[in-house]
């Protein structure tokens, strides 16, 4: 078994920052409305303290120990702990109902179970009579009331662990890290699936050091660089991003509240982080509503000072120097309107990435416009993340950029993506036939369609088992029209309808704040977001944008009738999953009557 991934374990790279950057900033935290700072050193007694009261507990190499909670300190010190145990660690989602978290508590064989707050405490509570396997629960936070113990289990707090009581366990401790396995698991995550049972994806070392190591090659980060954590770490995205920053010295700033996620890009101020296209929608979709109600001026402004962005990303793009005029217009357009939309986002970004979703082109230009690089990527939990992206010499605006260096991707049957790479997964946990079933010849099936273009840049077009056909006969990908429907500022959630229907039609969340500024200056009446969606004439404008926008689309994939709803897709009500993509089943279930009133409407 080759070896040449062995410097680029998660244990030695961590162990390596440790040892060398002890007094430096490894991680921000908010503690009451405050953002703070811990060091590697501080770090490091931590995760050793915690190590070792895990030892104490029994916790052996390979066994599983869950993480129930949202984004926080701890859930990064627990699972820091875990690496150097050599254990694995099993992410649940916050978000999870009782059912699914007893299932995975199940399915894994956890023992011990981590939760953050009081909501996941209760649940795991309320699961602990059907799961054989689980004895310890603890608590992440000192808020969590744990009166309420079921005496069939151990309940303990994060606080019972931080302890030196335990470090006699210190050289079995460093006795486990000094013979890393890259063939070990390093992590389970159950993919939270828009149909079906979750399975769990067996991710190991041999995956995570070739992620760091060809990352280093492709988005290299200097020491002490400081990136925005805010999607879930439950999710590969923001684990695998979080790690490698770690493994590079750099520094993390963990959010709580991903709502909050532009309040915190002023706060912070990070110069690099990863986030999916729906806070780059949202951004465009706020600045474009303001400059669509803004004066005549301001908008010959606005788009003045785009284009003379655009220019110098295209010189950048191209090898090639301004002259002196040019960068003089830029220094004016930046003054005027590209500085100030670069503040807006805290002022430092150097670059951010994009994943988990398809990136809408003129959405990813508008970012490369302003100076802010969008490397757009593409992957999935089963390739450790990243399978392909953008890099900073080499950007496209279209497309999901170029294969990772020692990542072989080629186009399959029906255009399907297929992967072959140390990042690919060891399989689904406890399904060897669904394992079988996800390769061919050795290549991750990843059931996604899509093409490389002349450049090499890969171009997914839509999931594979997501194509709808409607009643003439026609494939609708979804993912391709809600795109574009989205650039539409008033619409801020869409779910495309056309399954065996003989048209298009679309469920729409209209972004409600700018929705009733329109429906205030039209003079309409309206007592709340119920019956500002039911007025004909909110329908009629909203429909009207989006008819504006596409003529790029073929007529049998335009919308031709809409529904506006009063409340957004919600993950409580089982309408996305963790990480916000649509489930079209439960949503079709849902909004059947709307769904049905819009076929039987004259169009």
């Amino acid at each position: 078994m080759p070896t040449s991934l062995n410097p680029f374990h998660l244990s030695r790279l961590i162990q390596k920052q440790i040892a060398e950057r002890p007094n430096e900033p490894v991680l921000q935290y908010q503690h009451q409305a405050q953002w703070r700072t811990l060091t590697w050193s501080e770090l490091a007694k931590q995760i050793n303290q915690l190590a070792c009261s895990l030892l104490e507990l029994g916790v052996k190499v390979q066994d599983r120990v869950g993480i129930f909670s949202a984004n926080s300190l701890a859930w990064v010190q627990t699972d820091l702990a875990l690496l150097q145990l050599r254990a694995v660690s099993v992410p649940i989602y916050s978000t999870n109902t009782e059912e699914q978290t007893g299932y995975i508590v199940n399915d894994a064989g956890i023992s011990i179970l981590f939760v953050g707050d009081q909501e996941q405490y209760n649940k795991a509570l309320a699961v602990a009579a059907e799961c054989p396997t689980l004895t310890t629960v603890v608590a992440m936070s000192d808020a969590i009331d744990v009166d309420a113990a079921s005496t069939s289990l151990t309940v303990l707090t994060l606080s019972d662990l931080f302890t030196d009581a335990h470090l006699q366990h210190l050289n079995t401790l460093r006795t486990l890290q000094q013979s890393p396995d890259l063939e070990e698991l390093f992590t389970l995550i159950y993919t939270s699936g828009t149909t079906g049972e979750p399975k769990g994806v067996m991710l190991n070392h041999r995956n995570f050091a070739a992620l760091v190591q060809q990352h280093q090659q492709v988005v290299p980060v200097k020491p002490g660089t400081l990136s925005l954590s805010f999607l879930p770490l439950s999710h590969v995205y923001e684990r695998g991003w979080s790690l490698y920053m770690l493994c590079s010295g750099g520094c993390n700033a963990y959010l709580n509240d991903p709502a909050a996620v532009q309040q915190a890009l002023v706060e912070v101020k990070p110069q690099v982080m990863c986030a999916v296209p729906r806070l780059f929608e949202k951004v465009h979709g706020a600045v474009m509503g303001k400059v669509q109600s803004a004066p005549w001026h301001k908008r010959l402004i606005f788009a003045w000072s785009l284009r003379q962005g655009r220019r110098q990303f295209q010189a950048d793009q191209a090898g090639r120097k301004r002259a002196g005029i040019s960068a003089w217009y830029l220094r004016i357009a930046d003054k005027l309107v590209l500085g100030k939309l670069r503040e807006a986002l805290g002022g430092n970004l150097l670059f951010m990435s994009a994943g988990g979703a398809r990136l809408d082109d003129k959405v990813n230009a508008f970012f490369q416009y302003i100076g802010i690089p969008v490397l757009a990527g593409y992957g999935a939990t089963e390739t450790t993340a990243t399978a392909t992206c953008n890099r900073l010499d080499r950007i496209a605006t279209s497309g999901v950029g170029l294969p990772l260096p020692d990542l072989q991707l080629r186009i399959g049957e029906d255009d399907e993506v297929l992967v072959k790479a140390d990042t690919v997964m060891a399989g689904y946990y406890n399904r060897p036939e669904d394992t079988a079933a996800a390769f061919v010849d050795g290549w991750y099936k990843t059931g996604d369609a899509g093409y490389l273009d002349n450049d090499g840049f890969l171009h997914i077009t839509d999931r594979i088992k997501e194509l709808m056909k409607t009643s003439n006969g026609k494939y609708i990908a979804p993912q391709r029209v809600e795109g574009v429907v989205t650039l539409e500022p008033m619409v801020e959630q869409v779910a495309i309808i056309a399954d065996s229907r003989n048209f298009v039609s679309a469920l729409i969340v209209p972004n409600f704040e700018l929705l009733t500024e329109w429906a205030t200056a039209q003079g309409l009446s309206f007592g709340s977001d119920h019956e500002l969606v039911s007025l004909p004439e909110a329908q009629a404008e909203i429909q009207q944008r989006i008819d504006a926008l596409q003529t790029d689309l073929a007529r049998y994939e335009r919308v031709k009738q809409i529904c506006l709803l009063p409340r957004p897709f919600s993950m409580d009500k089982g309408e996305l999953t963790p990480t916000l993509k649509l489930r079209r089943k439960v949503i079709g279930e849902v909004f059947a009557k709307e769904i049905e009133a819009m076929y039987h409407r004259k169009h």
